[in-house]
């Protein structure tokens, strides 16, 4: 079994003296999807160049380890591209009538806005509600349902904030009115992993490049048994049909599972990248992943306060918490550009610098990014 400690083994770039506290943006790659891309491109460039069972047996190990993840069976996973084409999927299947209402928040990444803006032709109404000292709890959106609203979609983990909404009580006040409920699981999944059965989650994209530290160009999408047949299926490809590898037969019977929303090739070597990483946060196990990014983000908490900032979510509990912590600071471009001189990595947005340490950081990674932080503002 490998520990939490020994894990900062297999990401290069500790050794290189870099703190990557940009979890957030985009996961550096470890040493097991190294050796999982350098596999992909011998097979495929030596040794079994159109090795597609090598790939299929891979893909079919990456669904169970995701379902077994969030709660489900791998029969309710379909690969995608990216969060954006995942939440199209479902923005464009369901039957819409002029006058419905989607139900977002004013602190949405776009990935989760602009698919239900892009309804707006068909007569479709999206409600914003506004927050309140940069959060939307459970509570905000469920005062602001109308009986006209038809689905909520919410972020799990806010990206500038990094505040955690209660998926549970937003789940279950949904599944009583009847409302469709989607999440943007991008922020949460490889630190804090929903239960999508317990969450009453009729719908979840997510990308595979942040927490989970996969690839770009790869993501995933979970829909409910209930919610699929609910669904309509506005693109197909020949991968959506039954019979896909009768490739002449021209017979549209679409898959039963969630499969049938993979409408054609994926990334392949996303797919290698990412078996590699599911693997890996298994034998770590997951709820110790979970613990050490809460715990890391407490303590960063402390620190900065040590040092006279006010960190969004100080005030808040682990339960709103996750890997990120969030601080309004002045000149915020150059204290970003000076701790990058440092080997340092952070992120800015919207005028906030933003930290997102990983199950891999310690408390010394803290301290360093600390002190340096603390040369540069004084």
């Amino acid at each position: 079994m490998i520990t939490i400690d020994d894990s900062r083994k297999l990401f290069p770039h500790i050794n290189d003296g870099i703190i990557f506290f940009n979890n957030a943006s985009t996961g550096p790659l470890c040493r097991p999807v190294i050796e999982a891309m350098e596999l992909y491109i011998t097979e495929n460039s030596r040794t079994d160049i159109d090795g597609f069972k090598s790939f299929l047996t891979k893909e079919k190990n990456s669904k169970n380890l995701i379902s077994e993840m969030i709660n489900t069976v791998p029969e309710r996973i379909a690969f995608v591209d990216n969060t954006s084409n995942g939440i199209n999927i479902l923005a464009q299947g369901i039957n819409w009538k002029k006058g419905d209402r989607i139900l977002l928040n004013d602190l949405e990444f776009p990935a989760n806005v602009y698919p239900f803006m892009n309804l707006g032709k068909e007569g479709v109404k999206v409600d914003f509600v506004k927050s309140k000292g940069g959060i939307v709890t459970a509570e905000d959106l469920i005062e602001h349902i109308k009986p006209e609203t038809k689905l909520i979609s919410v972020s799990q983990v806010q990206f500038l904030t990094g505040y955690r909404i209660d998926i549970e009580k937003l789940g279950n006040e949904c599944k009583k009115r009847g409302i469709i409920f989607s999440v943007d699981a991008i922020q949460a999944i490889g630190a804090i992993n929903p239960d999508v059965k317990k969450c009453n989650i009729d719908f979840l994209s997510s990308g595979t490049q942040k927490w989970m530290c996969g690839l770009q160009g790869l993501g995933f999408i979970y829909l409910s048994e209930e919610f699929q047949k609910k669904l309509q299926q506005k693109f197909v490809g020949w991968k959506s049909v039954k019979n896909a590898w009768n490739i002449l037969d021209y017979e549209l019977i679409l898959r039963d599972d969630a499969s049938k929303f993979q409408n054609g090739t994926i990334s392949e070597i996303g797919v290698y990248a990412i078996n590699a990483v599911l693997n890996l946060l298994k034998e770590i196990g997951y709820k110790n992943i979970e613990k050490k990014i809460l715990n890391n983000a407490e303590y960063l908490i402390k620190r900065l306060q040590d040092i006279g900032l006010t960190p969004l979510l100080a005030n808040y509990v682990n339960k709103n918490r996750s890997g990120i912590v969030t601080c309004k600071v002045n000149n915020t471009e150059k204290l970003h550009d000076e701790l990058l001189n440092k080997k340092i990595h952070t992120a800015v947005r919207e005028g906030h610098i933003r930290f997102s340490p990983h199950f891999y950081n310690n408390h010394e990674d803290i301290d360093k990014v600390v002190f340096e932080l603390e040369k540069v503002l004084n």
